[in-house]
């Protein structure tokens, strides 16, 4: 990806006052001049991460050999969105929540090797690569998932009245892109993937996320339990936050959205103000720990190509991203469901197609959490 000069519009942030909640029930980092880089740009519910770098010899082939790749566009054939070529990119990060072995530990649940998405974002990279729309896709929204073929060959039926993430349950990331596909139209160009025992790592090899939280958030189903205040979040604690539902506001996944969003402004912000470069041996050990991490989709699944990717990125910041929440409101059926409210999404949908900002109008009135404003950047 290489950036181009082509000035674009401001982004406006999410100005819209959200409506009432529905309330029948509870909800519950410069090139070294000898060296390419190897730079991180950290996003995740993930938040998300990007690694590139490159090496000589074994330390190449080492991190090379870290990374897990899926062949999305082979799974999902010709049936998809066509690519829009007007400089921007769509890439679907998912933060996965994996019921065997170090995940079954870190998100509790059966030992039964089960996988499902637990944070989903589609982030919109505008033409010259200095601004992005985050839409954060709620794990709780009922859709109807198509018909997909996963990457071992296996074909799934159709399903209506799904909830989002039974996607990933079913058919992994190949059907997880293609349920986007369907409920956005727009076609995604890459795939990243960030598990909770990855996620935990790459937050402590960064030293920690630096936050303000404006209330008390204790939730002992996600071990967490901060006093208002500043704090520097380990791994464990930075899982925690991303994932809790019951420590603040309502309990929705809704409210968690808010905290994963702040959360991610502040990783992003953090990541830009490390000097990893002045030390070889921090620098290695926060690439290995990252490209162990992610898996992506075979395009991106090599360090070169994730060096190229992320040097794309690497001009954004917190400040130069909109962050939303996939325009809901919530089932009348069941008050801990939500399903898409289609003509604002498609709002979000259309701006994100022709690269343009998605307009304020498209969430306001929309079923919103109880959290915003409680996690900022320290």
């Amino acid at each position: 990806m290489s950036a181009e000069s082509t000035p674009e519009p401001a982004i406006p942030g999410d100005d819209g006052n959200n409506g009432p909640r529905h309330r029948a029930g509870s909800r519950k980092k410069d090139r070294s001049p000898r060296h390419k880089a190897l730079l991180i740009t950290a996003w995740v519910a993930a938040g998300v991460v990007v690694l590139g770098g490159t090496g000589a010899g074994y330390v190449y082939f080492k991190l090379n050999g870290n990374i897990k790749s899926v062949d999305i566009n082979q799974a999902l054939g010709t049936d998809r969105p066509v690519k829009v070529d007007n400089g921007s990119e769509n890439i679907l990060v998912l933060g996965s929540d994996s019921r065997s072995g170090t995940n079954k530990k870190l998100g509790g649940g059966t030992d039964d090797g089960s996988a499902r998405s637990d944070t989903a974002m589609i982030i919109h990279v505008y033409k010259g690569h200095k601004r992005a729309s985050v839409v954060s896709i709620p794990r709780d929204t009922l859709v109807d998932r198509p018909e997909c073929t996963d990457t071992k060959g296996v074909t799934h039926d159709a399903a209506s009245g799904v909830m989002f993430n039974e996607a990933y349950s079913t058919g992994g990331a190949a059907c997880t892109v293609k349920t986007v596909e369907s409920v956005s139209g727009l076609r995604m160009d890459h795939y990243l993937e960030v598990d909770f025992a990855g996620f935990e790592k790459l937050i402590n090899e960064l030293g920690g996320v630096r936050i303000t939280t404006t209330k008390d958030i204790k939730d002992p189903q996600s071990h967490l339990n901060l006093k208002a205040g500043a704090h520097t979040l380990n791994g464990s604690q930075a899982l925690g936050l991303v994932r809790t539902r019951h420590g603040v506001g309502d309990g929705s996944d809704l409210g968690r959205i808010q905290l994963q969003q702040a959360f991610i402004k502040a990783l992003v912000d953090q990541v830009k103000h490390i000097g990893v470069l002045t030390s070889p041996t921090k620098l290695y050990e926060l690439a290995n720990t990252a490209t162990q991490a992610v898996t992506t989709d075979s395009d991106l699944g090599s360090v070169n190509s994730l060096t190229s990717f992320a040097d794309g990125l690497k001009g954004i910041s917190s400040t130069n991203m909109n962050m939303v929440t996939m325009p809901v409101e919530y089932d009348p059926a069941n008050p801990n469901r939500v399903i898409v409210e289609k003509s604002k999404a498609q709002m979000v949908w259309t701006a994100l197609k022709n690269d343009r900002p998605i307009p304020a109008a498209a969430t306001k009135g929309t079923a919103t959490g109880e959290a915003k404003g409680v996690v900022t950047s320290s």
